[in-house]
């Protein structure tokens, strides 16, 4: 996989050192973490906060960086933080607030919804500006950039260089935010063309989900 994502952003006229691939490791043990921390490895994301508040306990004080990419509840955020190095599905201002701290930052993402489901994670593009502006305002919070997943059936270029356009209109007012978390198993390429410099890649390196008994 490492090598496809090379080829992938050489083939985009990009340094394949630009992109991070984080490894979406949901529903996986402990110990495949640990094997790939052997094959070096250091980017591992989860999205249900039990299964990642554990694997974070069993594997602490490894050189390793927690990707939280999953719905935060309000409620967890303080749980979340504990753990979680960066934290990619910001989408409303209540969240960022209770991710807030005075006594230590992470990094975060803002989460940009592409579909017209009021229901799916992510803030509506419309508002954007003033979450872009509540998150600066926020102690603790470090803003990376955008966060967005492309909807199914849709052509995920086109969805892709629309968060690239997000990007660079939210640069205006926060310059530092110049990464864009997109782009998955199924469609890294393009999101790579677009700009992609995080990538959040699970049944590709990971295979299938295991089957609970």
């Amino acid at each position: 996989m490492r090598e496809r994502v090379a080829s992938a952003a050489r083939d985009a006229g990009r340094d394949p050192a630009d992109v991070t691939t984080i490894v979406v490791t949901k529903f996986h043990p402990v110990t495949m973490i640990e094997e790939l921390l052997r094959l070096g490895v250091h980017d591992f994301g989860e999205n249900r906060h039990q299964e990642a508040q554990e694997k974070a306990g069993a594997l602490a004080g490894r050189d390793l960086t927690w990707h939280f990419v999953g719905q935060v509840q309000g409620k967890k955020a303080r749980q979340v933080r504990s753990y979680a190095h960066v934290v990619h599905s910001v989408d409303r201002a209540s969240l960022a607030t209770a991710l807030g701290s005075a006594d230590s930052s992470i990094d975060c993402f803002i989460q940009v919804n592409l579909t017209d489901d009021p229901a799916r994670g992510g803030v509506d593009p419309s508002g954007l500006d003033a979450l872009v502006e509540h998150v600066l305002g926020t102690p603790g919070l470090r803003l990376l950039g955008l966060m967005a997943v492309a909807p199914l059936g849709a052509e995920p270029a086109a969805e892709f260089a629309r968060v690239r356009s997000l990007g660079e209109g939210i640069r205006r007012s926060a310059p530092e935010a110049r990464f864009l978390s997109m782009g998955m198993s199924q469609d890294y390429p393009e999101a790579i063309r677009e700009g992609a410099t995080h990538l959040r890649i699970g049944t590709a390196i990971t295979g299938n989900r295991p089957t609970l008994g």
